[in-house]
């Protein structure tokens, strides 16, 4: 069973603070996603860009996001565009050597 990286970035056209209050109130039914070990919230203001680096259990976990609920109602937000969605496999020995969270 290899674990899954997701990166996800897009553009958001509400303010910082409204996309805080967002990402605060949404991070618990992340949090509660089964197969999914963690997410990282990213941001970078200045380019009005937001996303996640999420780590999954397995490619079917991955999958269940992406093709569920949650994910759907990220990708159908009027104030995100220019959505880039990519998964990797995690190379889990080099990854371990430098002290990566898997």
């Amino acid at each position: 069973m290899a674990t899954k990286l997701l990166y996800i970035n897009f553009k958001f056209s509400i303010t910082k603070a409204e996309y805080e209050e967002a990402a605060s109130s949404l991070a618990g039914t992340f949090a509660a996603l089964d197969g999914l070990s963690w997410k990282i919230w990213i941001m970078n203001e200045a380019a009005n860009e937001a996303g996640g680096i999420y780590l999954f259990k397995d490619e079917s976990s991955l999958n269940a996001y992406l093709n569920g609920p949650l994910a759907a109602q990220v990708k159908s937000h009027p104030a995100f565009s220019d959505m880039n969605v990519i998964a990797y496999d995690v190379m889990q020995e080099p990854t371990a050597t430098c002290r990566g969270p898997v």
